[in-house]
């Protein structure tokens, strides 16, 4: 599977349109390669650079194998017109939440997708806990895509 967003390449900043400085809305996302024996996607967009730890930026889940993306602006809602389902992010709220790293160094945040032979039994609203817990067992296929951030 292969998965970029042509808001920004592989390992290049992320436009502030997409930060907490900007709109703070989701960036597009495109993906491709989904194999044939995929029942469901998820997605997990985290900072493993935050300093209290990883932090979580988006959770998405119930995503359905034949969709090959996410639109720029994705609804900050529970659940989207697809049936795919969003969880709630250390921002404490379900959806997006863009970077926003204290000043200093370049944060990386990774924007990572997984090809499921299941569809995790789980509510909206579930942590990034719940779901890698629903997952264990179930990837087929991943990938990611990493972009940056410095305030």
């Amino acid at each position: 599977m292969k998965i970029s967003s042509p808001a920004f390449a592989e390992g290049e900043p992320i436009p502030a349109l997409y930060t907490c400085e900007g709109s703070d809305i989701s960036p597009p996302l495109q993906w491709s390669g989904v194999p044939a024996g995929a029942s469901s996607l998820a997605l997990v967009c985290d900072d493993p650079d935050a300093p209290m730890g990883t932090w979580v930026h988006w959770v998405v889940y119930h995503l359905p194998p034949q969709a090959r993306g996410l639109p720029e602006a994705t609804p900050c809602s529970e659940s989207l017109p697809d049936g795919s389902l969003q969880g709630i992010t250390d921002f404490e709220r379900v959806g997006y939440g863009g970077p926003c790293p204290p000043p200093g160094g370049a944060h990386r945040y990774f924007f990572k997708l997984y090809a499921l032979d299941t569809r995790p039994e789980l509510p909206p609203g579930a942590t990034k806990a719940q779901l890698i817990k629903a997952m264990d067992d179930h990837i087929l296929d991943q990938c990611q895509l990493i972009g940056t951030f410095r305030r």
